[in-house]
């Protein structure tokens, strides 16, 4: 299983992920507003840069968990855990329901507010481009070696080994080894990271198995709820394709009468020299 390893002591506040990632999944190259996102995540940021105090810099994304509290919520699949590592999404069978939101411990996924048809977006580790043998976009474009990619064992290995030879140096912690079951992204630092989601109170216990819990409980009612949300999904979409039909044929028809005009005219004037 793949994963992403970052070191908190080696980034240098440079942005060069960020704007990879942008370019990568071709995402809106505006900033997102301090008062809209507090941690710099936004549906147009899958990655971001929190800056600490004492020059700490902080990269911040999806920590594609072994087990995802988000992919558990999802009430039609839209999230799924590839056998790879990575938690990717599948637009088309979102409802929009944001039940994947509220179940994400650290807060993660984010919903196209202000997007007439609105979806939920966040990283994917570059899901296409590991699928081909490449790397995410972010590690490739890190300067610094601070967040690096590869199998996940060995990138705790790696970890454990740096906190052995440097113990002045690091808090003794993989951040994602054991929490919420384990995540694939995983962090190595000199700070402590609760402002980033790595709460003490977190536990080892795998999400998923909280979530059922508390969806088992759900009333009956809750399934019938959800095929009525997917059948006004299903009527919406088709109602935005019969709009935009009519749209195009409206325009295509002025476009005729358009022309029609301009010969009429052109005949008009041929009469008139002669």
């Amino acid at each position: 299983m793949i994963g992403i390893l970052t070191d908190v002591t080696k980034c240098i506040g440079c942005h060069k992920c960020v704007g990879a990632c942008v370019d990568a999944n071709k995402l809106d190259k505006h900033i997102p507003a301090p008062q809209h996102t507090s941690d710099g995540l936004a549906a147009n940021r899958w990655t971001s840069i929190i800056k600490q105090p004492d020059s700490h810099y902080v990269r911040k994304q999806c920590r594609h968990c072994l087990e995802p509290a988000c992919v558990s919520a999802c009430i039609v699949g839209a999230l799924k855990k590839t056998k790879s590592g990575p938690v990717v999404y599948d637009k088309k069978k979102c409802i929009g329901c944001r039940y994947c939101m509220m179940a994400c411990p650290y807060g993660v996924p984010k919903y196209e507010w202000d997007t007439p048809v609105p979806y939920v977006r966040k990283c994917t580790m570059c899901y296409e481009r590991v699928s081909v043998g490449k790397q995410p976009a972010c590690t490739e474009a890190c300067p610094t070696g601070a967040t690096v990619f590869g199998d996940r064992d060995k990138l705790i290995a790696e970890a454990k080994l740096r906190i052995t030879k440097n113990p002045e140096k690091y808090i003794n912690r993989v951040f994602g080894e054991v929490e919420v079951g384990g995540t694939s992204v995983l962090y190595l630092s000199d700070i402590p990271l609760g402002f980033l989601g790595w709460k003490d109170d977190l536990g080892k216990e795998a999400l998923p198995k909280l979530t059922w819990s508390a969806l088992s409980k759900v009333p009956t009612e809750f399934l019938g709820m959800g095929a009525a949300m997917t059948g006004a999904f299903w009527i919406i979409g088709r109602r935005n394709k019969m709009r935009a039909m009519k749209v195009k044929e409206e325009a295509e028809k002025k476009a005729v009468e358009n022309e029609t005009g301009d010969a009429g005219t052109e005949e008009k004037g041929e009469d008139s020299n002669e």
